[in-house]
């Protein structure tokens, strides 16, 4: 085994490693979870659970189960080696942000044209009312 290489992993995982797993599936959250259910059962297991929240950085860290995603993300940035594709991949991320910038767009403008139907209804809910005000001899 090189030193690079990945630790090694049972074949049948203990029930500890199953836990953890199942914990970083479910996210911080669920990490949080457990620690609260020990500290109001047995207050030294919630703070065993605090402090290996603290020590392997899951209490800081933006999501257990995500982190593994966001290096992948971070891999696709990396050039390839082949100039061809590196072009492409380029060319698609550059026309993906245009399409994102021109659909943000388009909803900055659905969001206004939404807005200006809303307010014209109400003045013109406010110039019936008003009409119908003046019909009926009150005062506006």
């Amino acid at each position: 085994m090189t030193a690079l290489s990945e630790p090694a992993v049972p074949a049948n995982p203990g029930w500890l490693h199953r836990t953890e797993a199942w914990l970083d599936d479910k996210g911080k959250g669920a990490w949080i979870a457990a620690m609260v259910l020990g500290f109001i059962f047995f207050w030294p297991i919630g703070l065993a659970l605090l402090a290996y929240m603290i020590w392997s950085k899951r209490m800081f860290s933006k999501s257990c189960s995500r982190r593994k995603s966001w290096h992948s993300h971070m891999s696709a940035m990396k050039p390839s080696g082949n100039s061809a594709f590196d072009a492409y991949k380029s060319d698609t991320l550059a026309r993906l942000e245009r399409e994102q910038q021109d659909f943000e767009a388009f909803l900055g403008r659905l969001r206004d044209a939404k807005d200006k139907a809303e307010f014209d209804e109400f003045m013109d809910e406010r110039v019936r009312d008003n009409q119908d005000g003046a019909d009926k001899g009150e005062p506006a």
